[in-house]
């Protein structure tokens, strides 16, 4: 009888443990940009683009780009991102404009591509994003 129990017992342990083993981790990571600056604007795309690719990560990531100050460029009609913004979009990478930003340098919503999701203010983004847990990525 103690056999059998202390047997029951350790393939409990081994079938939880498999279980365990067999779930998928998700990631999250919120890329911080706020720079006009052209090769840190696609610096930091081409590196949401090498996560998005990484076969450890694929299908197990979550991506939030925040863009405030200068970052705003990257998000602007007149300025030559949509194509490169669009291709993240459809994989899932959520585009974040800060409403300071717009106040500050006196920038309409029209101005910005129709895609673009907004935030009161990106560094408060930025603050709840990692207390949710998020990686905090800017490069």
């Amino acid at each position: 009888m103690r056999k059998g129990i202390l047997l029951l017992c350790l393939f409990s342990l081994i079938g939880t443990q498999y279980a365990m083993s067999q779930r998928k981790t998700k990631y999250k990571a919120v890329y911080q940009l706020n720079s006009d600056n052209d090769k840190v604007i696609r610096g930091t795309l081409r590196n949401i683009k090498n996560a998005l690719e990484d076969p450890r990560l694929q299908n197990k990531l979550t991506i939030e780009l925040v863009a405030h100050s200068g970052g705003v460029a990257l998000y602007r009609k007149d300025h030559p991102y949509e194509e490169l913004l669009q291709d993240l979009k459809a994989r899932g990478v959520i585009l974040v404009e800060c409403e300071n930003t717009l106040k500050e340098k006196k920038i309409s919503k029209d101005e910005l591509f129709p895609f673009v999701n907004y935030t009161p203010s990106g560094n408060g983004e930025l603050i709840i994003k990692q207390q949710e847990g998020w990686s905090y990525v800017h490069p």
